[in-house]
């Protein structure tokens, strides 16, 4: 289902015209469009390993999605933040997942069935991830 997902995020990038970001980094734009946000909880969040995270954000600073500072209060925090084209990307995304609310919303049946599929996928996580940590 991700890699699908995928797909379908690849084809919004393409129709807007972004060709330096694959589909898998985009969904990383909008877990910053939050505002100023720490690496950390782009990484918790996503999944990502910190040399995946810096590398990825290595390359949108230098492509011009990202800006990302020192905390004020912590130097060792770094803090990211979306560019306008950063913001553009990450808006786009944000207006497709909400078409496919819509869409969720208007079919009969659909949202209940989503919401147990989370659920048996939440549990999934969590059983697995006490599996990693206790064994």
């Amino acid at each position: 289902m991700h890699r699908r997902y995928l797909d379908v995020v690849r084809l919004e990038l393409e129709g807007i015209g972004v060709r330096d970001v694959n589909p898998s980094q985009a969904l990383l734009l909008t877990m910053v469009s939050e505002g100023d946000v720490p690496l950390r909880d782009i990484m918790q969040r996503g999944g990502y390993t910190a040399s995946t995270a810096t590398c990825m954000i290595k390359k949108f600073v230098e492509y011009g999605y990202l800006e990302q500072a020192r905390a004020t209060h912590d130097q060792r925090i770094m803090r990211l933040r979306l560019t306008c084209s950063g913001k553009r990307i990450a808006d786009h995304l944000m207006l497709l997942n909400s078409k496919h609310a819509d869409y969720v919303d208007s079919e009969e049946g659909l949202a209940s069935e989503i919401a147990d599929a989370t659920m048996t996928l939440r549990w999934l996580d969590r059983a697995w991830g006490e599996f990693l940590t206790f064994g």
